[in-house]
């Protein structure tokens, strides 16, 4: 089915994205309200899924802490990673962050794997969050493992 956006009314097109939004949670394709987040876990996973070279992700249960390393950007930085301490406690939050990035027009771009040690290596405060996050510069993207 092909949908032309162009000829539908305005009111048609506006009433047309809580339906979309209904569809994608019935499919299990999200399951929050941080659509790009969860549109980049399911691109992840799916991908992930069908390359049989790569491990399987398995998605953790929403608002579950430490579980969630897949960091989806349209830009070059990543959210902040909520449930990461900013002192030091010697635990290791997760094994790899998977960061999903998308181009301007939110199409996937590429997805990269970075180990925790990448992570601790190239990690920021981000203020006023006082939070860490990753910038994917070009020495990140050097560092870490590009899956597409």
């Amino acid at each position: 089915m092909n949908i032309k956006l162009s000829e539908l009314s305005t009111d048609d097109l506006i009433n047309l994205y809580p339906s979309l939004l209904n569809e994608l949670k019935k499919r299990e394709i999200i399951r929050t309200k941080n659509i790009i987040g969860e549109l980049g876990e399911y691109l992840a996973k799916e991908y992930y899924d069908r390359n049989p070279k790569l491990p399987m992700l398995q998605l953790g249960i929403k608002s579950t802490k430490n579980i969630d390393a897949i960091s989806t950007i349209s830009g070059n930085m990543t959210g902040v990673f909520q449930s990461i301490p900013i002192e030091d406690d010697g635990k290791v939050y997760f094994e790899y962050l998977i960061v999903v990035m998308f181009d301007k027009d939110y199409q996937l771009k590429s997805i990269y794997e970075l180990s925790w040690d990448i992570f601790l290596k190239y990690r920021k405060i981000k203020k006023p969050e006082n939070k860490y996050h990753i910038f994917m510069s070009k020495e990140v993207i050097g560092e870490a493992k590009k899956i597409l």
